[in-house]
């Protein structure tokens, strides 16, 4: 399952947040979009899901055009997870997670018996299934997120696109969640795409990274080619120190500042 971006220009109300964007998600690999805040980051994820249409330009999933495909068709293929999506009044594990199958049915039919194994099975991956009948209002940030990412397996899609997936959970959470997502992608071959702030985060976790600036696409590739002195400059207007330790086998972030603030200690 490929997805691809071919200049791509979208925003909204008649402004263009993304800018000329063009980019290959590589399959079954794990891939990370970085970038200041405003850069159009989550407007790209959202036109990559088909929710955000392309004003200019062209997103094709699979080789096919989402212009072209119906919502339910491409809700088959892919499957998103916004940042901080509110959780319904009153429903438990097993309703939030069974919401995923609903793309594979018509109104008001009921699931199948696949469907409920389809949905144990996402509970099992994701370690919520002890809490199936629990309501998620009660549960942790952590566990909540835990039963989000459970409805986009139970889509039982080949990508997975998720928008901040660790914002607001504390950093054992934020690793919990990430190390999930590294083991969806290793035994399920899930192609993971998705929006992050914290660069060592990205770093560590991503097999190829995305930067973008002002809506435009600034940098691609590997973590050692992006978490870099110059890059980070370029992108965030930091002067960051960056190591590499071979015992790692990625770049760590040590230390940065702001490049104005560093002008200024040279006068």
């Amino acid at each position: 399952m490929t997805l691809e971006v071919h200049n791509l220009y979208t925003g909204y109300d008649g402004k263009d947040v993304v800018q000329d964007v063009s980019l290959n998600i590589p399959i079954g690999r794990i891939t990370m979009l970085i970038g200041p805040n405003g850069c159009g980051k989550s407007t790209l994820l959202k036109a990559m899901a088909g929710i955000l249409p392309a004003r200019k330009g062209e997103i094709l999933l699979n080789g096919e055009s989402l212009r072209d495909k119906k919502r339910s068709d491409v809700a088959k293929q892919l499957a998103l997870l916004p940042q901080s999506p509110l959780v319904p009044e009153g429903i438990t594990v097993r309703e939030l997670v069974q919401y995923g199958r609903y793309p594979y049915h018509k109104a008001m039919r009921s699931l199948t018996s696949k469907d409920h194994e389809l949905v144990q099975w996402a509970m099992e991956k994701t370690g919520v299934e002890t809490l199936a009948d629990a309501y998620v209002q009660q549960l942790s940030g952590g566990q909540r997120q835990r039963v989000w990412i459970a409805m986009a397996l139970a889509q039982k899609t080949e990508i997975l696109l998720l928008d901040e997936p660790t914002t607001y959970l504390d950093i054992a959470h934020q690793l919990e969640i990430l190390e999930l997502l590294k083991m969806l992608n290793a035994k399920e071959h899930t192609t993971i795409v998705l929006v992050i702030h914290e660069l060592n985060q990205a770093a560590k976790f991503a097999d190829h990274i995305f930067g973008l600036k002002q809506g435009r696409l600034l940098c691609s590739g590997s973590a050692r080619q992006v978490i870099c002195e110059e890059q980070l400059l370029q992108l965030y207007d930091i002067h960051a120190e960056i190591v590499h330790k071979d015992v790692y086998g990625y770049p760590i972030c040590m230390d940065y500042t702001l490049r104005r603030n560093s002008e200024l200690q040279d006068l």
